[in-house]
């Protein structure tokens, strides 16, 4: 796709991007695509994708208790168990306000390892990398499972198109995951302010409404992902009918605010006239 070329611009050393179609078809690639890139919080929705796949198996529930009293796995994942971004102390009451928080990963990642006696970094890839074959992909021995994970673009393909076409997880539990859980709290979506609603499904952000936003104008409601501060992001449109990975070795910042917008707006208008 001649669109992805606008990643040259970008102020950056190195960036690679890649769109993929809902039938898992790569449309289009650009940049090193086999390069390791450090994923940040875009490590956020392969844990969560491992929290679901152990929901599935019956080693946990959703809404079981996990994390500070009150709150459930559910909860964890949707970011909004109260919990600190980066402390394990409760700023809220479980259900009150999406507090974006690294310390629920964590606490996630602890509880799946405990329920089933494998530490997570093994979980997600016996469970997530290796049936995907993102074999370029890891979370390195004790990392953290809010951010620490590193990847490819080809990689991230192969779970993009995952999230179009399940073959992992039934495809209802995917559609739950891509629903607002705990409609209409209101919280901070970091690097763009206050959200009313700052609307999340089971470990993806949902687009919504939300301005400011990282995705484009013209990104369907429905469009959900991640970004991460290490200038990264994944999207998926399911009123596209594509979904798009971008990496880069520069850290989140106005640079990422003023680029990716345009990235994604040329990446729908090329879809519609493909």
């Amino acid at each position: 796709m001649q669109c992805l070329e606008q990643i040259e611009k970008w102020p950056v050393e190195h960036a690679a991007a890649a769109v993929v179609r809902a039938d898992g078809t790569v449309a289009g690639t650009y940049g090193p695509a086999g390069r390791r890139f450090p994923l940040a919080s875009v490590t956020k929705p392969l844990a969560a994708y491992a929290v679901l796949v152990a929901y599935e198996e019956g080693a946990i529930e959703l809404d079981e208790p996990a994390g500070p009293d009150g709150s459930t796995v559910r909860h964890l994942l949707a970011h909004a168990s109260g919990l600190a971004p980066d402390e394990r102390r409760a700023l809220s009451a479980p259900g009150t306000r999406r507090v974006y928080s690294n310390a629920g990963f964590e606490t996630l990642g602890e509880h799946v390892a405990r329920a089933t006696e494998i530490a997570f970094s093994d979980y997600l890839r016996e469970a997530v990398l290796e049936p995907l074959g993102m074999a370029d992909t890891a979370l390195e021995g004790t990392g953290s499972p809010a951010r620490d994970a590193v990847s490819t673009v080809d990689d991230l393909t192969r779970f993009a198109a995952e999230l179009q076409a399940p073959r992992l997880l039934d495809p209802r539990t995917v559609a739950e995951a891509m629903t607002v859980q705990f409609p209409g709290l209101a919280g901070v979506l970091p690097g763009y302010g206050n959200q009313r609603p700052n609307d999340w499904g089971l470990g993806f952000e949902i687009r919504d409404s939300k301005s400011p936003h990282w995705t484009g104008a013209s990104s369907s409601p429905r469009t959900f992902g991640h970004f991460g501060q290490s200038g990264t992001f994944l999207w998926v449109d399911p009123d596209a009918g594509a979904a798009c990975v971008a990496l880069s070795d520069r850290d989140f910042g106005p640079w990422a605010i003023e680029a990716w917008p345009p990235l994604t707006e040329a990446v729908l208008a090329e879809l519609r006239t493909s």
